[in-house]
């Protein structure tokens, strides 16, 4: 019988253990950090999408000299278009005054029409994004009604809201009342 020059060993039981040992401290120190990474890049998600949304509502503003909702959306000739539908204060009308071509009473229209509806969409989706932290896109609107008695509570209404709006303000806030990472509240942000 031949032999071999040199003999093959494989691992120890011992050498086997230890290895895996290492790889689960690394592991333990390693997922940790792609899981704040998700958390952060959701935050910063949140505080981009308000942004952009403040934005659009003050270009809004600038250009109709009234937040969106304050009028109705309706009433616009449209011809070739879809006109809109909201009332004012309405969800209907806040979105489709960010989302189409209005004009200087704030009626909507889903096409331009020959510069009758010559400014916007000063958002470029359909609706509103939803908020990032809770998965929702459901706007409350706070009427100017009950700002005006004093009714207005900016806070959020609970754990897992979308947006919350005040049409006399314009103050467009997260409706959660979870904190970040940091411990500040998201409907502060």
């Amino acid at each position: 019988m031949k032999r071999w020059p040199f003999h093959a060993q494989g691992f120890t039981l011992v050498e086997l253990l230890i290895v895996a040992i290492m790889l689960a401290i690394l592991a333990a120190i390693v997922v940790p950090q792609f899981a704040s990474t998700t958390t952060e890049a959701t935050e910063s998600a949140l505080k981009s999408n308000l942004a952009g949304i403040r934005s659009a509502m003050d270009l809004y503003r600038q250009q109709h000299g009234e937040y969106p909702g304050e009028s109705a959306s309706t009433g616009g000739t449209c011809t070739g278009g879809t006109a809109g539908t909201g009332a004012v204060e309405s969800v209907a009308a806040i979105t489709e005054q960010l989302t189409l071509y209005s004009n200087d009473l704030g009626q909507t229209c889903t096409l331009p029409v020959g510069g009758n509806f010559p400014y916007g969409p000063y958002i470029k989706e359909s609706a509103l994004p939803e908020n990032p932290i809770t998965n929702s896109s459901t706007l409350v609107v706070i009427p100017a009604a009950d700002a005006a008695a004093g009714d207005l509570t900016m806070g959020g209404d609970g754990p897992d809201g979308g947006w919350k709006y005040d049409v006399t303000s314009g103050k467009f806030i997260a409706n959660d009342t979870n904190n970040d990472s940091r411990g500040i509240p998201f409907d502060t942000y």
